[in-house]
């Protein structure tokens, strides 16, 4: 069985998609709270952007979860069938 070794991103790429996130969301209030409409109106589209950047990480999150899952159960599955294959011996008719 070989070792997993943990996915590494690079510091270039954290620090990208961070700033990604910062200027999307604060283009996005400025945007809102600039617009030409009610208070009301603006309340409800903040509202709006904050619950799509929550249920976004919540999606990300359950998504990695899934996903790690899988892995895991993969590599435990593995493992079992190696040691089976290790057990047996094809020589040995009892």
């Amino acid at each position: 069985m070989q070792p997993m070794s943990p996915q590494k991103d690079s510091t270039a790429w954290v620090i990208q998609t961070w700033a990604a996130f910062v200027m999307s969301l604060s283009m996005t209030t400025f945007g809102i709270v600039n617009l030409p409409v009610d208070n009301w109106v603006k309340g409800f589209m903040g509202m709006g952007l904050a619950f799509s950047v929550g249920s976004t990480f919540t999606l990300a999150k359950t998504t990695r979860d899934l996903h790690e899952t899988r892995r895991l159960t993969a590599r435990i599955d593995e493992a079992k069938v190696e040691k089976l294959l290790s057990q047996h011996d094809p020589l040995n008719l009892k």
